[in-house]
């Protein structure tokens, strides 16, 4: 649980911590939600992404904020067990041996490369075929993790532009009715403050936990990876073990060998 929801606390305490100094400080709830503030930052925002990279990138900004605030925990020990005991197998009964049991696999990259393993694929064929899916994948994620960063490059200029923008009304309208001078120069502020917020509050961050999140699947590929050569090369469970262990943090890998 405490890996799903991480970000969420971390989101909520930023939001407390910003907003709810300036309430605390006598600041009105209704004077941070200014429409024109909000859509220069945003609307301005997400035009800029819509433009650099495309309407079907931009649409997959919800879902990857889904991933980057409830990510997938992958239990490395599991697969490393699940490793270590076709080896075992496979020492007494040949590889044919763990075909039926390729199932309890839960991640699809390792039961894929089992699956070339069984097929008669060699060391170097297995390598190349793991390397080209893992070079896609980084593809992949850098282009989402990019949206995120340029977003948060954007949004801080957005807010700008709307303070450029409150300050030219309010000059342009000297000597006008004082509430809408001031209307005006609240909206300024407001623009900035919403573009600054969501740049380091928001796109950011997600930024960094979608990086997170493509290190996490990339360390259980390439442990998968090991395990499979080890199967091919037919070593000894033990010495496989040790090897996959060592690819883990040094909590898990005291755990694992009882050090």
């Amino acid at each position: 649980m405490k890996y799903r929801f991480g970000t969420i606390y971390g989101l909520l305490l930023g939001i407390f911590a910003i907003f709810g100094a300036f309430l605390f400080e006598g600041g009105s709830f209704k004077a941070l939600f200014l429409f024109p503030a909000l859509i220069i930052v945003f609307g301005g925002t997400f035009s800029a992404i819509i433009i650099g990279f495309g309407f079907e990138n931009f649409k997959k900004i919800y879902k990857l904020s889904k991933i980057s605030y409830f990510p997938y925990h992958y239990d490395l020990i599991k697969l490393i067990n699940n490793f270590v005991e076709y080896s075992i197998i496979t020492r007494k009964e040949g590889l044919l041996a763990i075909e039926k049991r390729i199932i309890e696999v839960e991640y699809f990259f390792p039961r894929k490369i089992l699956r070339y393993l069984l097929d008669g694929t060699d060391a170097d064929g297995i390598d190349k075929l793991a390397a080209l899916e893992m070079k896609a994948l980084q593809d992949r994620h850098f282009m989402n993790i990019l949206i995120f960063s340029k977003m948060g490059g954007y949004a801080p200029t957005m807010g700008i532009i709307g303070t450029v923008m409150g300050l030219i009304m309010t000059l342009a309208n000297a000597g006008a009715d004082p509430s809408f001078l001031i209307k005006s120069i609240a909206t300024a502020f407001i623009a900035t403050l919403w573009g600054v917020f969501s740049a380091n509050i928001l796109w950011l961050p997600i930024s960094d936990k979608l990086k997170k999140c493509h290190l996490d699947e990339k360390n259980m590929m390439e442990i998968s990876l090991e395990g499979v050569l080890a199967l091919l090369s037919g070593e000894v469970p033990s010495i496989m073990k040790a090897r996959l262990v060592a690819m883990l943090p040094q909590k898990n890998q005291i755990e694992m060998l009882n050090i």
